[in-house]
């Protein structure tokens, strides 16, 4: 493998099941857990999504973890379904893979981030975050 941050995208993307926005929505119905990784401007300029518990990518690991004193009550277990969400979909599929380091399996990321989502007409709302410390 040759070196640089393209190849270590690949690397982590082999191993997701990387889902489309449309594909996001009906996993959170279906009760997975929607992360929004975005900055706090980001999210400013581009809207919160319903759902989402908004996670900094800095204290990710700690408060997914099932395991760690510092995990949020949604972390119940390793096989919990999580999809991550960036402005893009570059950082969420890093972030994914290292949940999946961790044993979180069925950790993944949305294709396009929240760049696609609102291409694909995808609401947002007007209530405040769910951000988690």
């Amino acid at each position: 493998m040759s070196p640089g941050v393209d190849a270590l995208l690949e690397q982590a993307r082999a191993g997701l099941h990387r889902l489309t926005p449309q594909q996001t929505v009906e996993a959170v119905r279906g009760g997975a857990l929607l992360v929004d990784t975005r900055t706090e401007t980001q999210r400013r300029d581009q809207g919160d999504l319903p759902g989402a518990v908004v996670i900094d990518r800095t204290v990710l690991e700690w408060r997914l973890d099932p395991a760690s004193e510092w995990r949020i009550p949604e972390a119940t277990g390793y096989d919990r379904e999580i999809v991550l969400v960036c402005r893009e979909g570059y950082s969420s599929s890093l972030a994914a893979a290292s949940l999946q380091t961790l044993g979180l399996l069925r950790a993944t990321d949305m294709i396009g981030g929240v760049d696609a989502w609102l291409a694909a007409g995808l609401p947002t709302t007007d209530r405040p975050a769910d951000v988690r410390h």
